[in-house]
């Protein structure tokens, strides 16, 4: 069977909330539950593609898995070519807008759609994006949250020891700057010089106390500060960017490859690092890296490590990938994190197979 043979059948949808080992502890929330939406892109030739949404908040998930029935009803028939579907399911959404929750139910199904196609020529997603399986330097982002220094210090070296880690991410925004830059202390005592400190600042302050405390971490030797102010404030980033001299990264917000432009224009970041559920799933992702790479401007993954593996091997500027184990439970074989790299299984598509035990002791009515 080639991929030219596939033809959209339909959509099985499920939701699933699990319970995070460490969980979210934000500036602007705390996240205890973690929703996910398990996509089942059925084909008229039998080929099974397979995606996932991480959608954040458990009950936005009664608007999206009737979203993406309702897309995977009116594809039904069409050949399976994901430029032509990521078109259409947009197209069919032009009154509400292609942001928000339009965006991510597109992206859902365009991923699984190229987890289909690679199914169905025998070999891995990467393989077919013209690249080849292989590691991925990745960095660790699954804790590190808003807790006290010598919390997030024990913290960060079980953190790198997940992995052989050379990258962790910690968030700040405490109520006293000196609490943050305490924490930053503490985890370079705990994990050494030579580890590399991503700084999340979770969108949560305003640009006043931005310009103010991005300063006062400009000379710590961090490898990027990231989304200190609400994501849409281009005009407020480019002040940053040009004010500091640490990298400014942000992206995860972007909905859809003109808005990852619309920042480059703009000036308003050093690094950039799209979310598949809202960059557009694949297609948006490799729209977005010939942007980015045709700028020079290194790219990085948010969420979604297993696709992320995959594109990342065939962008032009990849730089890491955030890697988090949130839907490792549901996964039959989640992939290999070794010597700080994620390392992409040789099977065909992106190697996604739901451990329906799991799946079935926790699903959302949605």
């Amino acid at each position: 069977m080639t991929p030219e043979t596939l033809t959209f059948h339909s959509v099985d949808v499920r939701a699933v909330v699990l319970k995070l080992r460490r969980p979210v502890v934000a500036k602007i929330a705390t996240i205890t539950d973690w929703p996910l939406i398990l996509i089942d892109l059925k084909t008229e030739e039998g080929v099974v593609g397979r995606s996932y949404l991480e959608p954040y908040i458990v009950k936005s998930m009664n608007y999206l898995v009737p979203a993406l029935r309702d897309m995977g009803a009116m594809l039904k028939g069409q050949k399976l070519a994901p430029s032509d579907i990521y078109e259409t399911a947009q197209k069919s959404l032009h009154f509400v807008g292609y942001e928000g929750m339009s965006m991510i139910a597109v992206s859902g199904i365009d991923m699984a759609a190229w987890d289909a196609l690679a199914r169905a020529a025998g070999m891995p997603l990467c393989t077919l994006l013209g690249a080849s399986p292989g590691p991925v330097r990745a960095y660790n982002s699954n804790g590190l949250w808003l807790q006290s220094p010598s919390e997030v210090a024990a913290e960060a070296i079980e953190i790198r020891d997940e992995g052989q880690f050379e990258g962790v991410k910690l968030r700040l925004g405490r109520e006293y700057p000196k609490d943050d830059l305490a924490t930053i202390d503490a985890v370079r005592q705990a994990v050494g010089e030579d580890m590399h400190l991503m700084i999340d600042f979770n969108q949560g302050l305003d640009m006043a106390e931005a310009l103010r405390r991005c300063h006062m971490l400009d000379d710590l030797g961090l490898t990027w500060l990231e989304e200190p102010v609400v994501y849409d404030n281009f005009d407020g980033y480019a002040q940053l960017a040009r004010e500091l001299k640490t990298p400014l990264q942000i992206g995860e917000n972007f909905y859809g490859p003109r808005d990852l432009h619309k920042a480059l224009r703009s000036q308003a970041c050093d690094y950039v690092m799209p979310d598949f559920m809202r960059i557009g799933g694949v297609t948006g992702w490799m729209r977005a890296a010939a942007i980015a790479g045709a700028a020079g401007i290194p790219m990085s993954t948010h969420l979604y490590p297993e696709f992320g593996a995959h594109v990342m091997r065939a962008t032009e500027t990849a730089h890491w990938l955030e890697w988090q184990d949130w839907a490792d439970p549901i996964l039959q074989k989640p992939y290999e994190i070794k010597d700080s790299h994620l390392h992409i299984p040789d099977v065909p598509g992106a190697g996604l197979d739901w451990n329906e035990d799991v799946v079935a002791r926790n699903l959302y009515e949605a």
